[in-house]
């Protein structure tokens, strides 16, 4: 990617400092999807290292992957699955809990989302410490698929997601990292 697409997109993020608790800089990237030109960019640079492969499903994790895998899904002419927080899915699923700051969660999704032997692209806006995207990667494989990789618009190096992707075996493209939180 060039320096002026990686600028642009960097600059098209919104920093909101202590949010959502004091010392936290929530990455916001409302502002970047409101910019046509630059959201596209975003999508073309995410698809590129799948442009040429077989897809068969783009997966996205609530919220804002859905927004940005329903793109990358479409520009692969791949179907999209998305990832949820327990009890938003209204038919039989399969779920993983996983751990937060502050405690557990669980993220679920439909049990006949995705067929065993399926190649799919896990999507998300930030990747921080990892606990989400490796939660959604277990529920993945639970199903008997192969993840390809893994793409996020923006990596939180310090917190170290990026690496327990990678420990995992699931290659990670990210557009553009920020320090700190």
């Amino acid at each position: 990617m060039d320096t002026v697409t990686l600028q642009e997109i960097k600059e098209s993020i919104r920093t909101i400092p202590d949010y959502p608790k004091p010392g936290v800089q929530f990455r916001d990237i409302t502002t970047l999807l409101g910019n046509a030109r630059t959201f596209r960019r975003v999508i073309d640079e995410l698809v590129e290292p799948w442009s040429v492969a077989k897809v068969d499903r783009v997966a996205g994790i609530e919220a804002r992957g859905f927004i940005l895998g329903g793109a990358v899904a479409h520009q692969l002419a791949a179907g999209f699955v998305p990832i949820r927080k327990k009890g938003k899915l209204p038919h039989t699923t399969v779920r993983v809990a996983y751990s937060l700051e502050y405690g557990l969660d669980e993220m679920e999704m439909h049990e006949d989302a995705v067929s065993r032997g399926e190649r799919i692209i896990l999507v998300d806006d930030l990747i921080a410490t990892g606990g989400t995207a490796e939660a959604a990667v277990k529920l993945l494989r639970r199903l008997g698929v192969e993840i390809l990789g893994a793409c996020f618009v923006i990596d939180l190096p310090e917190l170290g997601g990026s690496k327990k992707l990678t420990d995992l075996g699931v290659p990670v493209r990210t557009l553009v990292s920020f320090e700190g939180h």
